[in-house]
């Protein structure tokens, strides 16, 4: 029997629900890249990613995913054979550092789990280590979707200033902006960068990276720069020039919606929206696992994100839960990735989400762990809904 007939809920984390607004907005006819509306659209998008980022600092478009902007954020301020020190915390800042690796940078990893966020002692105890400052740059990831961890970027920060390094500081928030805070100035980060798939609403071909002060000087001597990613060419006077070539066009517009939505509701707003999500959806795998087949991935509570949660079986099938609440329930979960493959789901609670959706995922699981017959403790959803009665 299913039950799956109705709307459906793309509960993944990325690429996510897109509001009908947003597709709205890209359904409209082919515009002039040389002048008139597109130029003032580029403006906005431009002026709210410093708005998002947090910065007073340079902001440029990508036609990309966000591999295109890991590529972007090395290759404008980097020299081949530069060591860089990647932190592990799950499956992407790793990635990033393999995109390094092929770019002609010395990458070295500073080893965590896929269970916890980066150690900031131990972040400093490496740099202080470094007494020549071989290492320019440091890249890590503010949420990653393969482990669900969060990172705190401004406790690392505070160990990299602790040890007194002056490596270039690069953080990935393409599964963490607008999503939950992010303050690039404030807590010293001088490369940021994000992808349109996630919190940002938007449907996956656009990145974005954000620029500050150091990273611009350590540009201007930068020898692996690529014609699409250079920062300087895309300063230019030419309109064209900010995209490298013709605009994006209806992804632009799409954008330029999805950042009103998001204004207009508020980023305060926003970030308290997936905190209480994020806080729901835990309490119900809380209560899920207290008969010990489902736990957490990311044993630190501290280091669970707001904007996917990661959830390990340790008996019963993850696929034949995820094929139920897809095929009988009509909403598709997440399955792990990387060195979790096939140990479990990923429930997102990211980008054009309400509590309607959440809960009704999260009944949908509880329904399969019961039709399964996965050990479970009861009343997950429920505890889902007595929290955000209190909070509320």
């Amino acid at each position: 029997m299913s039950l799956r007939y109705g709307k459906e809920f793309l509960m993944i984390p990325g690429p996510t629900n897109v509001p009908d607004e947003v597709l709205r907005a890209m359904h409209r006819p082919a515009v002039d890249i040389y002048e008139g509306p597109l130029l003032e659209t580029t403006d906005f998008c431009l002026k709210s990613l410093r708005k998002l980022f947090q910065t007073e600092g340079k902001t440029y478009i990508y036609a990309a995913n966000g591999h295109g902007a890991w590529d972007s954020a090395v290759c404008n301020t980097l020299n081949r054979g530069d060591k860089i020190l990647v932190l592990e915390s799950g499956r992407f800042a790793l990635g990033w550092g393999e995109a390094s690796a092929i770019a002609g940078l010395d990458v070295e990893i500073l080893p965590g789990g896929w269970d916890r966020g980066v150690d900031p002692a131990k972040l400093e105890a490496r740099l202080r280590e470094d007494k020549a400052h071989e290492i320019a740059a440091i890249l890590v990831v503010q949420v990653d979707t393969a482990s669900g961890v969060w990172n705190d970027i401004a406790a690392l920060r505070r160990a990299i200033d602790a040890a007194g390094h002056p490596a270039l500081y690069m953080v990935d928030t393409i599964a963490s902006l607008g999503c939950m805070p992010f303050e690039m100035d404030a807590w010293g980060v001088d490369v940021a960068l994000t992808g349109s798939q996630k919190g940002l609403m938007c449907p996956p071909g656009l990145s974005f990276v954000a620029a500050g002060p150091k990273a611009d000087k350590a540009h201007e001597t930068a020898d692996l720069r690529t014609n699409y990613t250079d920062w300087t060419f895309r300063q230019g006077a030419e309109h064209y020039q900010k995209y490298c070539g013709t605009p994006p066009e209806h992804l632009l517009f799409g954008f330029r919606k999805a950042l009103e939505l998001l204004f207009d509701e508020g980023l305060e707003q926003v970030w308290q929206r997936h905190a209480l999500l994020g806080e729901a959806t835990r309490r119900a795998v809380e209560t899920w696992s207290s008969a010990g087949a489902v736990q957490f991935n990311v044993a630190d509570s501290a280091a669970r994100s707001n904007s996917v949660t990661v959830v390990r079986l340790n008996s019963g099938d993850a696929s034949a839960l995820r094929t139920f609440t897809k095929e009988v329930c009509g909403v598709t979960v997440g399955g792990t990735i990387g060195e979790l493959s096939g140990q479990g789901i990923r429930i997102a609670h990211m980008g054009h989400v309400n509590a309607v959706m959440l809960l009704g995922t999260l009944s949908a699981i509880e329904l399969g762990l019961k039709q399964l017959d996965i050990p479970h403790g009861t009343g997950g959803t429920q505890a889902a809904i007595d929290y955000l009665a209190e909070a509320l």
